[in-house]
């Protein structure tokens, strides 16, 4: 029997993505679909209208499904055993939306940012960091809750260097420089919404680059006293970058070992590198998680943002720096990986695990 999931924000971008992605799920059933007051009570198809963002049409199954509001709880609570969230709100805001929603008893496997940083609540990458979730009972101890809990998945433009830097950790990475060149679907944009952004480049992007410093370190952290402690290195600077690309965050990597591997040591380091999700054979979970190109103009994000599903992380073009150790090229897909497909890997990982559960 499938567990019955809901998605709050279900109108926007992401949340259409999380419709597509559960639509044939083996794990879980589309049983509510909830967005702003102003939507409810609007079949799905009527409160999206024009707004449908993605190449893949809207599933059928879900079309005619009635909206429920946001604010209504018990419906909610009633419809589901967890939910997804990927709303926007502001911060405060988010964070109200979210504790209610688990002191309901409703686990929260949430793609916003607000509750990153609750020390209680993991920010999880899957393949690195499963362990995190071993601080869900201090923080349903501080809810008061048997079932319900937050837990998020990190920033979309780090998915594309911390799974290449996870696996060379054993070699002290000290300094890391990352630009991104990151694409408009992670402003939730298409070009037909922003045409100033055809055969445009910003160089700016609220917000991204403390995050995209700060975020790694907490994924790289250890739980202690019941609160998730970020680690100390490397340090991380980046520059995030706004590209006319429509899917796929792509990074160019400088990085500093205290014990400098070789580069057949690095490569090995990237083959090898397993994570909780492969070993659980979880759906969602790209058979390698990093995979490395040898030719010298890959990845590209046109032909390669797309590998395993959008749920694998490309590298290439790994060479020794004259500053720096080493350089290299990392994609990764940003609604997939980056955003609702990694999502929805957490929330299996955290069914096997057996965080979340049928009523």
């Amino acid at each position: 029997m499938k567990l019955k999931a809901g998605i709050v924000g279900a109108t926007g971008m992401v949340g259409q993505r999380f419709v597509t992605l559960l639509a044939e799920h083996p794990y879980f059933e589309i049983s509510a679909l909830i967005a702003s007051p102003r939507s409810a009570g609007m079949s799905y198809r009527e409160a999206v209208g024009t707004r449908w963002k993605l190449e893949a049409p809207m599933p059928e199954k879900v079309a005619d499904m009635t909206v429920l509001s946001s604010e209504d709880t018990d419906a909610i609570a009633d419809a589901c055993d967890f939910v997804f969230c990927a709303v926007n709100m502001p911060k405060a805001e988010v964070v109200a939306l979210e504790e209610r929603l688990a002191r309901a008893e409703l686990p929260v496997v949430s793609n916003n940012s607000a509750n990153r940083w609750t020390p209680d609540v993991p920010m999880i990458i899957p393949e690195i960091n499963s362990d995190h979730i071993a601080v869900i009972p201090a923080q349903r101890r501080r809810l008061g809750t048997s079932r319900g809990f937050i837990a998020v998945k990190p920033n979309c433009s780090i998915q594309s260097y911390v799974p290449a830097l996870t696996p060379l950790l054993a070699f002290g990475p000290r300094r890391v420089v990352a630009t991104t060149y990151q694409a408009i679907s992670g402003a939730g944009k298409t070009f037909r919404e922003w045409p100033e952004m055809v055969g445009n480049v910003i160089p700016y992007i609220g917000g991204e680059e403390e995050k995209s410093e700060q975020e790694p370190l907490r994924i790289w952290g250890h739980i202690e006293n019941g609160a998730i402690v970020k680690a100390q290195a490397p340090v991380i600077t980046t520059q995030c970058i706004r590209v006319p690309v429509t899917d796929g965050h792509m990074a160019a990597v400088f990085v500093d070992f205290e014990k400098k591997p070789t580069r057949e040591e690095i490569l090995e380091a990237w083959k090898n590198y397993r994570g909780r999700p492969q070993e659980l054979g979880l759906p969602s979970a790209p058979a390698q998680f990093v995979t490395y190109f040898e030719e010298d103009n890959r990845p590209q994000t046109a032909l390669d943002r797309d590998l395993y599903g959008g749920m694998g992380i490309s590298l290439g073009r790994l060479r020794e720096d004259p500053i720096f150790d080493y350089k290299f090229v990392g994609l990764s897909h940003n609604t997939l990986r980056g955003a609702a497909g990694g999502a929805v890997l957490n929330a299996e990982l955290l069914y096997r695990e057996g965080y979340i559960t049928a009523k």
